[in-house]
């Protein structure tokens, strides 16, 4: 093997490629994105980027020079059109790429409301790029009115943005709760009320009828014909995996371009990683959305490709920027039956399935964050009981 292309310079590809040079692989390998900076971190464009706290250059995974010094090709503004498995090229319009083996690791898009209800609007941001949050950067001026729709991670962390730049802010959640999907009710009334304290207007139970406006958004009406105004809207309601290069190829999608245990499609030249791709986890094809994730994939990825034969066992972890509340969280909280509420003096939230402890949300408290995340890592479910006293010293429940 002589030549790995990799399409998609965001976390992943960038993982991907530099460990494959750690590994030793000596071959060429070219790093394809879209965009016209060279790969970066994500999640602090809606926080510390967007209020202006971090430059653009502090943003970069590694300096530009970086990939030039590891003879990686790095390609920005280079958009794939398709996929030759027959001949393994990659076509980025009249231009072909030869390669012999290829990953993928074109990350995902946000959702956006339909054009028929307002969606394609100006003034209607989404937040997932660089582009993005530049483009509505100037919308933050104390004062301005904005609807959030969406009250997931996403939506939230916009929320507390613009909170702290003195907006007026009101967020709308169609679920009986914010945070329906991904955490318990008890973190959601925690994360609820810590965003009320700041002034923000969080709707549950709420559903968006249309976006108005006519050559820019003036405001929204929602479902029961309240018209809220806005100067600029947020669209925080999911995102999805980008697979059309995948599918157009005729590669196996489930949840996202399918892999097997080791990161491989259904060609067996082809490999993909982070928020694209799915793996065989626990009788389903499970796809996790996170910087982690990306990170040890793409690395699991990379060693597959060069003959290591080792499958990918997830070990996530999260966090969300919350005002000066960091939540962290460890484990996956699926399938959970009951959760133990520990003050000590802060918040967290331990997640058991029957017996097991399988999750933990920590509210500001990195220690329980640590020992969780050890505990889980490790195999040991803690006396729910023990766990819930305050006077409890958690290491000591990790040692036991």
């Amino acid at each position: 093997m002589d030549r790995i292309v990799v399409v998609g310079a965001g976390q992943a590809g960038a993982s991907l490629v530099a460990r494959l040079r750690a590994k030793g692989f000596d071959g060429a390998i070219t790093l394809l994105g879209e965009e016209p900076v060279p790969p970066y971190q994500r999640p602090p464009l809606s926080k510390a980027y967007l209020l202006g706290e971090m430059a653009l250059e502090r943003l970069f995974l590694r300096p530009e020079s970086f990939y030039a010094d590891q003879g990686i090709v790095l390609r920005m503004d280079a958009r794939v059109t398709g996929l030759d498995r027959a001949a393994k090229q990659v076509h980025l319009g009249n231009e072909t790429l030869p390669y012999d083996a290829l990953a993928l690791t074109t990350g995902s898009s946000p959702r956006r409301p339909p054009a028929s209800i307002g969606g394609a609007l100006p003034g209607v941001h989404t937040v997932r790029g660089l582009a993005d949050v530049d483009a509505m950067a100037s919308e933050f001026r104390e004062g301005a009115r904005v609807v959030i729709v969406g009250g997931g991670y996403i939506g939230l962390e916009a929320a507390a943005v613009a909170a702290k730049r003195g907006l007026d802010v009101t967020v709308l959640e169609m679920a009986p709760r914010i945070l329906a999907r991904v955490a318990a009710s008890e973190t959601a009334e925690a994360i609820h009320a810590l965003h009320e304290r700041h002034g923000v207007r969080i709707l549950t139970e709420t559903a968006l009828a249309r976006i108005d406006g006519t050559d820019r958004v003036t405001g929204v009406t929602l479902a029961d014909g309240t018209a809220l105004p806005a100067n600029f809207v947020i669209v925080g309601i999911g995102i999805a995996p980008v697979t059309d290069l995948a599918e157009a190829a005729g590669l196996t999608l489930d949840n996202g371009i399918a892999t097997d245990a080791q990161g491989r499609t259904s060609d067996p030249a082809i490999w993909a990683a982070g928020d694209c791709a799915s793996f065989p986890w626990q009788g389903a094809q499970m796809r996790l959305e996170s910087v982690q994730n990306a990170i040890d994939q793409a690395e699991c990825v990379a060693d597959n490709m060069l003959g290591a034969g080792r499958d990918y066992v997830p070990m996530p972890w999260f966090w969300s920027d919350q005002y000066d509340m960091k939540l962290q969280i460890a484990g996956l909280n699926a399938g959970y039956t009951r959760v133990v509420v520990r003050e000590a003096p802060v918040r967290s939230h331990w997640y058991f399935k029957d017996d097991t402890l399988i999750s933990v949300d920590a509210l500001g408290d990195p220690r329980a964050y640590m020992v969780g995340k050890r505990m889980i890592e490790q195999g040991i479910s803690p006396d729910p009981a023990a766990l819930a006293d305050p006077a409890t010293d958690l290491k000591a429940l990790l040692q036991a």
